[in-house]
């Protein structure tokens, strides 16, 4: 993932962590190997639309690193005796569909939607992670990490809207558009394994608490369009 959670924690894992062995903790390990070699494959393809060669070796990078994430979540859940492929496959249809639906057009929207809906992602998974146990939370906060390479979709977007006002206009619809669709991404995701469910009630402390969570998604996103200039 690109952009790393900008969201409070509003569990306290010092007193009351959620076990390691929370069976929801695998299914979470599982879709967020998921995300990231979808993102690697997605970053590869999307490569191709950059018309520089800079451009296209930033991106060849941040493929790179989300193959990186992939591999620790696949060691982490191999250490669960579980195998990441069998792992994987409940949230192949959810996740797909957001991609699909969030399917970029112009090398300016790939960018938006690695900077700004990685950083969805990394709001809703972070928050979680801080219920959880030390040794768990490590691994999701290692594969949430910002990297350099968010800097440079910083600049490319910024300097793109700042001499085009009909860009700006266009991307500011395209990320909201990335937010409508990473929640509801986000909600399905949840329903498709009742031991994921489980593990995000606990973390959040109830519905109420996960539509909070929702709420300082909101205002986290508008954060993030504010520093692309968007």
């Amino acid at each position: 993932m690109g952009a790393q959670s900008t969201l409070g924690v509003s569990f306290d894992p010092a007193t009351s962590p959620i076990a390691a062995d929370h069976p929801g903790v695998t299914d979470l390990f599982a879709v967020l190997a998921y995300g990231e070699i979808s993102a690697f494959y997605r970053l590869a393809e999307e490569a191709k639309l950059s018309p520089t060669l800079r451009g296209k070796v930033a991106v060849a990078k941040m493929a790179s690193a989300e193959m990186d994430h992939f591999k620790t979540l696949e060691a982490a859940l191999a250490e669960r005796g579980v195998e990441v492929f069998d792992a994987m496959a409940p949230f192949v249809r959810a996740l797909d569909a957001y991609h699909a639906s969030t399917d970029p057009s112009t090398w300016l929207e790939s960018m938006v939607k690695f900077y700004v809906g990685d950083g969805i992602a990394a709001d809703f998974y972070g928050e979680i992670a801080g219920a959880l146990s030390p040794e768990v939370a490590t691994v999701v906060h290692d594969v949430l990490a910002e990297t350099s390479h968010s800097e440079f979709v910083v600049e490319e977007v910024r300097r793109a809207v700042s001499t085009s006002r009909s860009e700006r206009d266009r991307l500011t619809l395209w990320g909201r558009r990335l937010l409508g669709e990473a929640i509801t991404q986000a909600q399905y995701v949840m329903a498709q394994r009742d031991e994921l469910t489980d593990l995000v009630l606990t973390a959040t402390g109830d519905l109420n608490g996960i539509a909070a969570l929702f709420e300082r998604m909101q205002t986290s996103h508008a954060e993030r369009m504010a520093v692309l200039g968007i």
